[in-house]
């Protein structure tokens, strides 16, 4: 491997930035999933409306994934991460200064506006992440550093429980918001002076690493009406998208209910509940780092059409079953270990998602990966609104077994999906036809 004079190949750098911003993303996100508890007699809020504020990020997240794509094409990603970056910090700081200026519906009105705005600004992260993966690293490491990007949505996730509960108990819901939002500021920054859209651009990389890296696809920074209808049309984008969006069903349950779930189901204190809830997604960040390292090998090693396929085919299976079991369970120890396999099970099959996705969208990476991500967080939009529903009823048995179904689809539809390898997929996606079977 190549190295810089530091000793860390420039990519890896360029890397360690953007597992950052999945970081960041996930402790933006997840902070009113904690401080709902406060927030709900302080606000005077009911839980329906924080499943609505949830939902309003959701929503804003879902509708910007392709344009943010797009635009991200357009724009570059140095550029498109500081505008965004900067827009999701503005959103995290108004939703603790928001009560001072608004009450009653006016406020709620206020936080729905302010969530829907989190979620615009963070819709493109992920897709232009894998358009940078493209430029900076070769196909066989596109689903190993989708893996471990989503390994920094975990931890995210992970930390913010008992983070916001600390900060919550010792400063109020308010102050405690305001001091996680510190975490944005010096990672945008130093983006802005670093990052850098291609290897060619930096002025650091060696020719050596350059060499490396390869040529990568060149990105094709306008689309038109004609090749989206294209994209659209395409069997494995499509498929994509259904099981992503079923796949994300499981995925929001767990991600945005558990600390509820622990609370309420199973009757753990809050600052308990903060620090048992970090199990699940920390098992979810090992599980899609050593997913994505999984599918890599398998893609080498049985081509890319089953490389791709086996670990949604047997991940997904398995947490199904895993969420049956932790449902039923009569130990609620029992239930948070089994909680967390399952959400490290669901896990591993990002790097298979998103790997296929870019070998599908060569050159048009992010906007194939935006509309994958749309169907991701329509499954979040589709959970929430059932899961805040049959949690307000104390049914959250109803709502687990529903994850169960989405689990079961999200597996069946890979059967379907026939991804080519890199070498085979040359042509631009949105001009090919996906491979016969």
């Amino acid at each position: 491997m190549v190295k810089s004079a530091g000793g860390v190949p420039i990519r890896w750098r360029i890397f360690s930035f953007l597992f950052g911003f999945g970081f960041l993303a996930y402790v933006q996100q997840k902070t009113i999933t904690v401080a709902a508890e406060q927030m709900m007699p302080a606000l005077h809020l009911s839980q329906l409306q924080i499943g609505w504020l949830e939902d309003a990020f959701v929503w804003g997240y879902a509708l910007f994934q392709l344009p943010g794509g797009i635009i991200g094409q357009r724009l570059g990603a140095r550029r498109t991460f500081v505008i965004i970056g900067i827009t999701a910090l503005l959103a995290t700081v108004a939703t603790p200064i928001a009560p001072e200026f608004f009450s009653g519906s006016g406020l709620f009105m206020a936080l729905l506006g302010i969530q829907l705005l989190l979620g615009f600004s963070q819709g493109a992260i992920f897709p232009i992440s894998a358009g940078v993966f493209e430029a900076w690293f070769p196909p066989r490491r596109w689903s190993f550093v989708q893996g471990l990007q989503t390994m920094g949505l975990g931890l995210g996730a992970a930390l913010t429980p008992p983070l916001i509960a600390y900060l919550m108990q010792r400063f109020g819901w308010q102050r405690g918001l305001l001091w996680a939002s510190l975490l944005a500021p010096g990672l945008i920054g130093l983006w802005a002076w670093y990052g850098r859209n291609t290897p060619r651009e930096h002025p650091s990389i060696s020719a050596e690493e350059v060499a490396e890296i390869g040529n990568a696809p060149q990105v094709h920074t306008t689309i038109s009406v004609r090749q989206m209808l294209g994209l659209l049309g395409n069997r494995n984008v499509v498929l994509l998208f259904v099981s992503y969006m079923c796949m994300n069903y499981t995925f929001y349950l767990l991600s945005n209910w558990v600390f509820l779930y622990l609370v309420q189901e199973r009757h753990f204190s809050s600052l308990e509940s903060g620090f048992l809830s970090m199990a699940p997604p920390l098992a979810a960040a090992l599980g899609a780092g050593a997913g994505g390292l999984l599918t890599g090998v398998l893609v080498q090693r049985c081509g890319a059409r089953w490389g791709y396929r086996l670990v949604p085919l047997v991940a997904m299976p398995a947490a199904a079953l895993f969420l049956w079991f932790a449902v039923n369970a009569s130990n609620p120890y029992l239930a948070v270990a089994v909680l967390a396999t399952c959400f490290g099970s669901v896990e591993l099959t990002e790097g298979a998602f998103w790997g296929g996705a870019m070998t599908v969208g060569q050159g048009d990476t992010m906007a194939v990966c935006g509309f994958m991500n749309t169907g991701g967080n329509l499954g979040g939009i589709i959970s929430i609104p059932i899961v805040a529903y049959f949690s307000g009823l104390h049914e959250w048995h109803t709502a687990f077994i529903i994850g169960i179904a989405f689990a079961l689809v999200s597996a069946a539809a890979w059967l379907g999906i026939g991804i080519a390898s890199p070498a085979e997929a040359a042509a631009p996606p949105l001009a090919r036809e996906a491979p016969a079977y």
